[in-house]
């Protein structure tokens, strides 16, 4: 299982993803899962994957290869002319992929080889546009009602990306609310662990304004669950106190 999270926010994106892939408690090793791809002052787009690792690495593979390909082939993923196209272009990638895999292997149905994928970016004179890639190859977009979009093991980090998140709110303030939000996770289930990959793309800059990994000594992730913890005691400390007395 994994983790992986896009804020859309007013000025931009910012994205976070965990790196631990598991078959099994004794077979744990890191591996990222965000990747991206620039064209300087025309372009960015960044890849989170969840799901099957020989197919998110199958398809990341097979995109690396196009962004490398002849200029007398078309490229889909650098020169589509919207971020739907590119969606949709990957989401027939990961389709074919996941086909492909099964047959080869005598699986029919959905099954093990099945794989998840947030497409985050931004291409020059349009707005910056999220996307979450099914299996199937069909994708959703956000939206005003939809503002962030997770994959893998979303439902403990959930709660509080829906209470505090502000489509106004700062880099700062985003970068801190996802660490809360992975903090949660990691606590709750262990198929989801450090290091940490994040990604902020500022609007119309296209490319990575800040990105960085978030290891298990990092003095401010250590703060921040430290904080969080104490703060969640604090906070249910302060609440009314329930009574078994007769009203």
């Amino acid at each position: 299982m994994t983790y992986c999270v896009g804020l859309v926010l007013d000025k931009g994106l910012v994205l976070m993803s965990d790196t631990r892939t598991n078959s099994g408690v004794d077979n744990i090793s890191v591996f990222s899962k965000m990747f991206h791809w620039e064209v300087p002052g025309k372009r960015i787009l960044t890849v989170m994957t969840a799901g099957n690792l020989a197919t998110t690495q199958s398809v990341i593979s097979q995109l690396e290869e196009r962004t490398k390909a002849p200029e007398d082939r078309d490229n889909v993923i650098l020169e589509a002319p919207t971020m739907f196209q590119v969606a949709a272009e990957i989401g027939k990638l990961l389709r074919a992929t996941i086909q492909h895999t099964q047959e080869t292997n005598g699986v029919r149905g959905k099954g093990r080889f099945s794989a998840t994928i947030i497409l985050a970016g931004q291409i020059e004179g349009m707005e910056p546009r999220m996307f979450m890639i099914y299996p199937e190859g069909n994708f959703i977009e956000t939206s005003a009602d939809t503002p962030f979009l997770q994959i893998g093991e979303t439902k403990y980090g959930r709660p509080i990306i829906l209470r505090a998140y502000d489509r106004n709110m700062s880099f700062e303030d985003a970068a801190k609310l996802l660490m809360v939000s992975f903090d949660s996770t990691l606590k709750a289930n262990l198929s989801v662990g450090l290091p940490l990959d994040m990604m902020v793309v500022e609007r119309d800059s296209f490319t990575a304004t800040h990105q960085r990994r978030i290891t298990q000594d990092d003095p401010y992730f250590q703060q921040i669950s430290s904080s969080w913890g104490n703060a969640l005691k604090t906070a249910f400390h302060s609440l009314p106190d329930y009574s078994f007395a007769a009203e």
